[in-house]
């Protein structure tokens, strides 16, 4: 399903296979896929709002993404 490989920690890995069970998901890969598409969709909303890429950076410095 990636286009690649990506790697997670072993904590966080248990916790995906764990929650994407309970959610009803065919595989932790199909859960991550709609997490990130999910979130994705969230940043391009901001980015089209007034604020732009402004209020994109300002979200991704609110994750810990960037400083």
């Amino acid at each position: 399903m990636f286009g690649g490989n990506v790697k997670l920690d072993k904590q966080l890995l248990e916790r995906v296979k764990k929650f994407a069970a309970i959610a009803g998901y065919a595989t932790p890969e199909e859960f991550i896929a709609h997490a990130l598409e999910k979130h994705l969709a969230e940043l391009e909303a901001a980015e089209k709002s007034a604020d732009g890429e402004q209020a994109v950076l300002d979200r991704l410095r609110g994750l810990g993404y960037i400083e």
